[in-house]
């Protein structure tokens, strides 16, 4: 596994992480043995960096990790997300509320410190008012957590966070589906000592290229309740796409596929051209495919010449129909 540096925090980390949220159930049952056995095979690998939230499962998520981290010889950055829970979202956000939260994920975890601590997609006004991250860098201070990020919905978002000091990274969806942080955002990030934590880089799987028109999904997993953005960003779910449509173009992507690369092996490893992303966090539902995602790091880079194309099919062909805020 290739290792990145997180920003400035100092943090080495495994280019290819583990995103988390499947264990809460948001996209279909899961059950206790399966997460720990995806937990277990994505640090076999080399995976050293976990990103989960204290709202995933009502907590679910962050329990199992911290059943795992019990056990677990390997030492593992564990980052988790604060802000979503009806506690405070959308407008209940207080100094104390907030540590509150964050407490509960500490004992959920079961560890002396959080890591890195995101604000997850909290509104506009709330990250323009900037007292949260005075409230976080306190917190800092305290020791109930190591470093702060935010995880953002837009690139609006994400260059309002950049302006604060002490930031050390930002969470963003980016993949071959989603580009428009190409221009702006990744170089002030870049210039500006903040890592890069990619979410979704298989755009909800799309970019696995295995669904069709028919696919369907168990009903409570967000990509049946959440397709057209019913109950929260739909950017989340299929990078906002209507889905026919992404299956279409992810479709269509495979005629651009390098000799011996899957269509979920080149996403990954476009997404890892960018010198500005630290780190990508796909998910797995089978710890095989923990395994398949980790060796994303081992893939060499793409040609600039298909590095151009997919940029040309962007433009052209994905960015009409995304939805959401971006």
């Amino acid at each position: 596994m290739q290792t990145r540096t997180l920003g400035t925090s100092g943090y080495e980390i495994g280019e290819v992480g583990l995103g988390c949220w499947q264990f809460g159930g948001d996209f279909g049952p899961m059950d206790d043995a399966t997460a720990l056995g995806i937990l277990a095979a994505a640090v076999e690998c080399g995976t050293d960096f976990f990103d989960t939230a204290d709202v995933y499962g009502a907590g679910r998520s962050e329990e199992l990790i911290g059943r795992f981290l019990k056990t677990c010889t390997t030492p593992v950055r564990v980052a988790t997300k604060v802000g979503r829970s009806g506690t405070l979202y959308p407008d209940k956000y207080t100094r104390q509320a907030v540590r509150e939260s964050i407490c509960g994920s500490l004992g959920r975890l079961g560890v002396a410190a959080i890591d890195l601590i995101q604000l997850h997609c909290v509104p506009l006004p709330v990250l323009r008012d900037g007292a949260i991250f005075e409230w976080l860098r306190e917190f800092s201070n305290d020791g109930l957590i190591r470093e702060f990020g935010a995880s953002v919905e837009s690139v609006e978002e994400g260059l309002l966070c950049l302006e604060q000091d002490g930031l050390r990274s930002l969470q963003v969806i980016f993949n071959p589906f989603r580009q428009k942080l190409v221009r702006e955002l990744l170089p002030q990030a870049r210039d500006k000592g903040v890592g890069i934590i990619v979410r979704l880089p298989l755009a909800s799987g799309l970019l696995a290229g295995k669904f069709t028109r028919d696919t369907i999904f168990p009903q409570s997993d967000h990509r049946n309740y959440n397709r057209d953005g019913e109950q929260f960003n739909v950017g989340e779910t299929f990078a906002g796409l209507p889905f026919g449509i992404g299956v279409e173009l992810a479709e269509r992507l495979k005629s651009y596929l390098p000799p011996g690369m899957t269509l979920a092996e080149m996403s990954l490893r476009w997404i890892l051209d960018y010198e500005a992303v630290s780190v990508i966090i796909p998910g797995a539902s089978s710890a095989a495919q923990a395994r398949g995602n980790a060796a994303a790091a081992a893939l060499p880079p793409l040609p600039e010449q298909l590095h151009e194309q997919l940029r040309e099919f962007y433009t052209g062909s994905v960015h009409p129909h995304i939805r959401g805020p971006y």
